[in-house]
């Protein structure tokens, strides 16, 4: 005779008297009342489903909610079948149809604060329906992955009803929950919620993704979201060293960072060498991985989101997913084209936090365009049915796949220009205009770049003093580092460059600069210092002739990064630009005694035509 199967909730029974069934326990919900409903994970499908298929169902209930994923039902034609009114404060794809159909009260605060709320009572909450994991031998049940905001719902509710879940793992933290505060219990065996997540092909989301990833150290600490474009980002960092996680949520992009020692904490400020969160939502693997794992940290929302103790992490980095970006930085992250989408989350403490950690980053990502790329998702304003989710004010990176702007502390001139840098070229001489109409750029300024930013051509060079400068492709947003540059030149350096006594850069002087088309301009900046914090210390430039096949150049260079080769760098790397564009070679009028220009042209080629005259010095420079 086969061995009886062991009773998975073999745990409960010193706790019959809790124990009831789906249909008896939501049988004690009462009209009119307000029914939370665990995030996640912990959304207790069994008693959902029969909430949802009662007979005669309380009347007047509402259901309150974060984040649920495939808890309520849908009909063939994907409308919603729930039957109660629900408060929610994310709108996924659960929730997508309902608030449609108006259904739903979507409420735009941060996650972080709803515990507060509901302390006080202004968010009201009479049941508790959480889904747990079994007992130990204590008593304690464990929240599993989803602690959030049920801590202050359980603390609230006046009667608890929870599904006891041998799938559920067992989180270490402020996860627990004696089985005293639960009235009822309803066993159930079934796998728990999983994400899956399908490789991103989209080359503007892995461009995006790399650009991300190129601004953050090691050392970092990291809040993910449930964006693409972030999850995405995490697969970059492989290289990185001593990596570490402060996030509201956790999915599967942590895991190939922890299976190749990256993502240690090492040099976390709070809580080193532990991966702290409030949820995760993933693969089995994953919850594998926390089941009763030390490493993980699993906190009430309003404990991990505190923005002092965001703060207090060295590099924090935060990622937010956007909608949509206004010129002056105002950006949207729940709403598009008049709907609603996701929610606010825990991203306002994140960013806030991070702008205030030593070395963070706040970044804020999206694509250029919309999905079909009929619209470009940076506007001259935000329209209407587009919130300002996030202010201008606390706005610092924002990344599309064009490039990155970093935008705090900058004037609405030079949040405009970088902005339109980052915008698909076909929405640039349009974005252009309406920028000057707006009075956001000055009537001489021009567009001429109208190509994707070419990350490929950054590159980190070592000079022979040992310091390190960063060789880039010019912006029209390093205008202002270029007129800094120049100002710090000797009287003689200007007259070298300009061939006459120049006081200062006009708006069309300095764009004559940075802002070229890369076909037949072109520039590059040597910049040193972080990219919140860059200062260009060289600049150089070719302007084609396409009769000879030759580029003139020129070059200026700060005076305390003159001697240490930075000059020979700078040609080095246009050199190689321009071989790769089919010209012979560059060509350059330089003055008598202009000594480093000749030493320079000598180091460049082997092939150095020199033509002397009396007012000046015609080089030709072959490669």
């Amino acid at each position: 005779m086969p061995a009886k199967a062991p009773d998975p909730h073999a745990a409960l029974q010193p706790y019959a008297d809790k124990i009831t069934t789906a249909e008896a326990a939501v049988g004690h919900i009462h009209n009119g009342e307000h029914v939370f409903v665990g995030t996640g994970c912990a959304a207790p499908h069994r008693l959902l489903q029969v909430l949802e298929t009662m007979a005669v169902p309380p009347a007047d209930v509402e259901l309150l909610h974060f984040l649920t994923i495939k808890a309520f039902g849908h009909d063939a034609q994907g409308q919603s079948t729930t039957r109660f009114r629900h408060r929610s404060f994310f709108v996924g794809t659960d929730m997508r149809a309902a608030i449609k159909q108006g259904l739903v009260d979507y409420v735009p605060m941060s996650i972080a604060r709803v515990p507060e709320m509901i302390a006080l009572g202004r968010i009201p909450v009479d049941v508790a329906l959480i889904q747990v994991s079994l007992p130990d031998a204590f008593g304690y049940v464990s929240l599993g992955v989803s602690v959030d905001i049920i801590p202050a719902a359980v603390a609230r509710a006046r009667l608890v009803i929870a599904e006891v879940n041998p799938a559920m793992p067992r989180s270490m933290g402020d996860s627990t929950l004696h089985i005293s505060r639960i009235h009822h219990l309803v066993p159930v065996n079934a796998p728990i919620t999983e994400m899956d997540r399908m490789p991103v092909q989209a080359e503007a989301v892995q461009r995006i993704a790399r650009y991300i990833a190129g601004i953050i150290d090691d050392g970092s600490t990291l809040q993910i979201g449930l964006g693409p474009v972030a999850h995405e980002a995490l697969q970059y960092l492989t290289d990185r060293k001593d990596l570490g996680i402060h996030s509201d949520l956790i999915t599967d992009a942590i895991l190939p960072l922890l299976e190749n020692g990256s993502l240690t904490g090492a040099r976390k400020t709070r809580q080193a060498f532990k991966i702290v969160a409030s949820l995760a939502l993933g693969s089995r693997a994953l919850y594998d991985h926390i089941d009763q794992n030390p490493l993980f940290v699993f906190q009430p929302i309003e404990a991990v989101c505190n923005p002092v103790t965001i703060a207090a992490q060295y590099k924090m980095v935060a990622i937010a997913q956007g909608f949509a970006v206004d010129l002056t930085g105002q950006v949207c992250i729940d709403q598009f084209g008049g709907e609603f989408y996701s929610g606010m989350g825990c991203q306002d403490e994140f960013l806030r936090g991070a702008s205030r950690s030593p070395g963070g980053k706040p970044i804020i990502c999206m694509s250029s365009t919309t999905e079909d790329g009929k619209a470009s998702r940076i506007r001259p304003a935000l329209l209407a049915g587009e919130a300002a989710t996030i202010a201008r004010t606390d706005v610092h990176y924002v990344v599309t796949e064009y490039g990155i702007a970093y935008l705090f502390g900058k004037s609405i001139r030079e949040r405009a220009t970088a902005l339109i840098e980052l915008a698909h070229p076909q929405f640039r001489p349009e974005l252009f205009a309406q920028a000057q109409a707006l009075g956001y750029l000055a009537a001489d300024q021009t567009l001429q770049n109208l190509r994707a930013y070419p990350v490929e051509e950054e590159r980190t060079v070592v000079l022979k003093d040992g310091r390190t400068v960063k060789l880039r492709p010019a912006l029209s947003s390093d205008a202002q580092g270029i007129r800094d540059l120049f100002h710090h030149l000797s009287e003689a350096d200007i007259y070298t460059r300009f061939f006459r006594h120049v006081r200062g850069l006009s708006n069309a002087d300095v764009q004559r600069l940075c802002n070229l088309n890369y076909e037949h301009e072109v520039a590059f900046v040597a910049t040193t210092g972080p990219r919140e914090d860059e200062h260009i210390v060289g600049q150089s430039c070719y302007f084609t002739n396409p009769t000879t096949n030759l580029a003139d150049t020129a070059f200026m260079v700060h005076p305390d990064w003159q001697g240490c080769g930075l000059g020979t760098a700078m040609q080095d790397c246009m050199a190689q630009h321009a071989a790769k564009r089919g010209l012979r070679g560059f060509v350059a009028d330089v003055l008598p005694g202009n000594n480093r220009m000749l030493r320079l042209a000598h180091k460049g080629s082997d092939t150095v035509q020199v033509e002397r005259n009396s007012d000046s010095v015609h080089l030709t420079q072959l490669f």
